[in-house]
């Protein structure tokens, strides 16, 4: 009875706009393949740590699709965005039933036996602000740069040129470029040694920052000096405490000699673990797992010719077995 109302449905709506025009029925749609940018479901027990990540948290309260672009993106762009979230949600969909073990057709995936999955949220971050965007679903404001669509799309703009410059909005402008990103990478410095958003930001800022040979402006040029002398003033810092710690050891021992071999065995050492990080650094930002054996085998290995080998293979490398030697 469900598919003779279906057909006629079709059939009626197909001769009756035939009329006025072109309609046609079971019109194939050939979904071309799209990658998700970034795709978080939040862990229950990771809850309180979540609340202290600032915006970035807020909008990770939720299965939510992250959709960044360096510039302010088009009312195109964002319905390309808006087809991956109703695309995923979908094969999420197909992907319940299936461990669910129904071989219900996809038309009654919204029947009471159906397993219910959560619509994921999109957000959409944009460097200016997507006035055609805002204005075609009718984006309300939530907070400083933040904009709510119309409740149905389940879709968030952020537009980072209206964040406040707070603690809270900082890993999203360090998202941004220019005069925004400058003073998004001076807040991070300002921040304590241990804060965690140094911990996951420095060593991607200095990875891609430093590595990018694409064409900039005189700005972004300004901004990748910045960066750069930011690391070297790192680097000189962890060579000081090598120093310092070479002393330490020098006076324990009460000899010249003593001091003098403890300062360079310092120095060497201090350079071997930056080195040693340095390679750890690149292989997980290239996505290259790295089993805690081998971790432990690079951050062992002092030799720095091994260790600068091993740098220039992470770069190019699709493989851990690529980059250390002897490793099958």
């Amino acid at each position: 009875m469900h598919n003779l109302s279906d057909q006629f449905a079709k059939n009626l709506l197909r001769d009756g706009l035939s009329l006025v025009s072109a309609a046609e029925t079971e019109v194939e749609v050939l979904a071309a393949t799209q990658k998700i940018d970034v795709y978080s479901v939040p862990d229950p027990a990771r809850a309180a740590k979540r609340a202290g990540m600032g915006l970035l948290g807020e909008l990770a309260a939720e299965p939510s699709l992250f959709e960044p672009f360096h510039s302010t993106p088009s009312l195109r762009q964002v319905r390309r965005c808006l087809r991956k979230q109703l695309t995923w949600h979908h094969e999420l969909e197909r992907r319940a039933r299936s461990s669910a073990g129904s071989v219900a057709p996809d038309e009654d995936a919204d029947a009471p036996s159906q397993p219910a999955v959560d619509f994921p949220a999109l957000v959409v971050i944009s460097l200016g602000r997507p006035e055609m965007v805002l204005d075609a679903y009718r984006c309300e404001p939530a907070q400083a740069g933040v904009y709510h669509a119309v409740p149905g799309l389940a879709m968030r703009v952020v537009v980072l040129a209206e964040l406040p410059r707070t603690r809270a909005t900082l890993m999203l402008r360090l998202l941004g470029s220019g005069r925004l990103l400058r003073e998004a990478v001076a807040d991070l410095l300002a921040l304590p040694g241990d804060a965690w958003e140094r911990s996951i930001a420095t060593p991607l800022l200095v990875h891609f920052r430093l590595a990018n040979q694409e064409p900039t402006t005189d700005e972004e040029d300004n901004v990748s000096a910045e960066i750069r002398a930011w690391f070297e003033e790192y680097q000189q810092k962890l060579r000081a405490e090598a120093r310092k710690e070479a002393l330490r050891e020098g006076r324990d021992e009460g000899r010249t000699e003593g001091l003098k071999e403890g300062r360079t065995e310092g120095l060497k050492e201090g350079r071997a673990e930056e080195a040693a990080r340095a390679v750890l650094t690149v292989l997980r930002v290239r996505g290259i797992a790295v089993p805690d054996a081998a971790r432990e085998r690079i951050l062992a290995e002092k030799d720095p010719e091994t260790l600068e080998r091993w740098l220039e293979r992470a770069t190019l490398a699709a493989s851990l077995a690529e980059v250390l030697d002897g490793l099958s």
